[in-house]
Parts: C-alpha cells; structure tokens; sequence
C-alpha cells in the first residue's frame, strides 16, 4: 500500500463474494488495513487517517410483514 510503504513486503491472494464490485473492493481494502495493523500496531494511526480501518456498516434491511420487499407494497387496486 501506498499509504503505509508495505507493498513489496505483504502479497495478497482473497477470493470474494456477495455483494457488488465496489462492495468487494471495499471489504478486501478494509481486510488487508487489518492484516496489516496486526502486523505493525505502529500503523493504527496512518491507517485510520486514511479511513482505512472503518468498516461499511449499512445492512440489508428485513422484509416487513405485509409487504412484498423490505418497503415495496403490493400494487394498489382501485376496483
């Protein structure tokens, strides 16, 4: 990483799934910020500047009894 000057001393294999690309890229950023904090505690600090260490923490939102999606209503019938 650039931020940290650690490219050429870490190599990195993952496999992802669910969500989108961004998504993706977004975990295997988050998780290599960690790799790498539990490797030097000493990067807390640059790390967290960057926002490197914050993780996503939007969820999916639940089905809501009633509806046909978490907030889309069955199709409204005049007659």
């Amino acid at each position: 990483m650039k931020v940290t000057d650690s490219q050429s001393k870490f190599g990195v294999t993952a496999k992802t799934h669910g969500g989108g690309v961004n998504g993706q890229a977004a975990a295997l950023r988050h998780g290599i910020a960690r790799a790498l904090l539990a490797s030097d505690e000493g990067l807390r600090g640059v790390l967290r500047q960057h926002g490197l260490l914050t993780r996503d923490s939007r969820i999916k939102e639940s089905k809501k009894y009633g509806l046909k999606r978490a907030r889309r209503a069955p199709q409204y019938t005049k007659r």
